[in-house]
């Protein structure tokens, strides 16, 4: 659902807001499909459903940053899950975590410059058997080591320049 000019999504977010306006418990539907269409909650967005909605900035935000779906920091093309729950922290994912932020050049909430990668820590991927576990996107890679993290990031890029020459 991604629009190309900020007016474009800004009228698009109107048209959200107006449809859910007078519907109870409206909020988190609204910030659903407002994330939908431009790739996370920014205040700027944020501030306009409260309008819209005529609730609170902070219940907006509260809202946003209690559930673990909604994002404040824009994602890239390539979404990245590392598990940071018992299994997979105790069987190295602290230091599979740290060689992306290394490789990426971007700490855990962030976003490549080039908007291809986004790197999260998240409390289980429900994968236990596998630790440690990262996902990217909905691809599940399993038993890591940092070691195996550089050739995995090249894969990506690799697919971007095939696609790029297509």
């Amino acid at each position: 659902m991604s629009c190309c000019t900020a007016d474009v999504k800004a009228q698009e977010l109107d048209k959200i807001i107006a449809k859910y306006k007078d519907t109870r418990g409206a909020l988190i539907p609204v910030l659903h499909e407002a994330q939908e269409l431009y790739g996370y909650l920014p205040m700027s967005v944020q501030k306009k459903v409260a309008e819209g909605l005529n609730v609170s900035l902070a219940d907006v935000y509260g809202v946003v940053t209690f559930y673990t779906q909604f994002s404040l920091n824009p994602k890239g093309k390539y979404k990245i899950n590392v598990c940071m729950g018992t299994a997979c922290y105790v069987k190295g994912s602290g230091a599979v975590l740290e060689k992306l932020s290394e490789v990426l050049k971007i700490k855990s909430g962030e976003c490549t410059n080039d908007g291809l990668f986004s790197l999260d820590a998240c409390r289980c991927l429900g994968a236990c058997g596998l630790a440690p576990v990262m996902m990217i996107n909905d691809e599940v890679y399993g038993r890591l080591t940092p070691d195996d993290i550089p050739g995995i990031i090249q894969k990506y890029y690799e697919r971007e320049s095939e696609a790029e020459q297509a």
